[in-house]
């Protein structure tokens, strides 16, 4: 709320419906119910607010059994232009996955441990715990390692597919165990991550419609925010309170 013109009054509102709903709110609709004027300072609050949500998360670390893979996030990219209005780099490739320019790279980590009472064939044979999803340009060794290291607690051991970026994941965890699996058959091997994933894009669809390649990362964590405190009792207003007092946005 620091240097804002808007009154604390909105700002409280708007905190209250981005935590005390399951699914998110567009800026358009968050404009709409706060009865501001324009567009620009709902979406802005809702960046503010989205950043502190990100910061929270980021003090605690995923422990135990944790599955780990990489999901491809469909952005929108502002084409660069020079002065005489010509695209600098015009668009040559349509590419899906990992080669696609516009698809955003996110390694998600979800704990995951077993639930041997889960007789229901229909059901995971494992419970979720906490989830975090991160941006990364890089899915090389190096870059996951980085992101391993700050994500998760030295002792957990991860579950990946073949990935081979991967490979090198013991020198910041425990124990990593790879499994080379047909696609098709991923969702068994990693079952949590792979819906994690999926729901978090037919949020975004649904809700967004688009999202701009610079704030994915916003996204995602009120996605993982929310799902984190699924089973809280407390109310996450007060917490999201809490959370802005003690972080800053930027």
């Amino acid at each position: 709320m620091e240097k804002s013109h808007i009154p604390v009054r909105t700002w409280f509102m708007a905190l209250h419906l981005m935590t005390s709903t399951k699914k998110s709110f567009s800026a358009l609709e968050m404009q709409r119910q706060l009865g501001l004027p324009n567009y620009e300072p709902a979406w802005y609050m809702m960046q503010k607010i989205r950043k502190t949500m990100g910061k929270r998360d980021s003090k605690y670390q995923l422990q135990g059994e944790i599955e780990v893979d990489e999901g491809f996030y469909e952005v929108v990219t502002i084409p660069e232009r020079d002065a005489l209005g010509n695209l600098i780099k015009p668009e040559t490739t349509k590419k899906r996955g990992r080669g696609s320019e516009k698809q955003k790279k996110v390694l998600v980590m979800v704990e995951s441990f077993p639930n041997p009472q889960q007789m229901d064939k229909h059901k995971k044979k494992r419970v979720m715990g906490f989830v975090k999803m991160v941006t990364i340009d890089d899915l090389s060794s190096t870059g996951i390692n980085y992101e391993l290291k700050k994500s998760l607690d030295p002792t957990s051991t991860i579950v990946t597919d073949g990935w081979r970026g991967y490979s090198r994941s013991t020198e910041v965890i425990r124990k990593h165990i790879a499994n080379v699996v047909p696609s098709k058959e991923a969702h068994k091997t990693l079952p949590w991550v792979h819906t994690v994933i999926a729901n978090s894009k037919r949020l975004f669809l649904g809700t967004h419609h688009s999202i701009g390649h610079d704030y994915l990362q916003n996204y995602l964590d009120e996605f993982c925010y929310k799902l984190n405190r699924r089973n809280f009792k407390s109310d996450l207003f007060d917490r999201m309170i809490t959370a802005g007092i003690n972080d800053t946005w930027y």
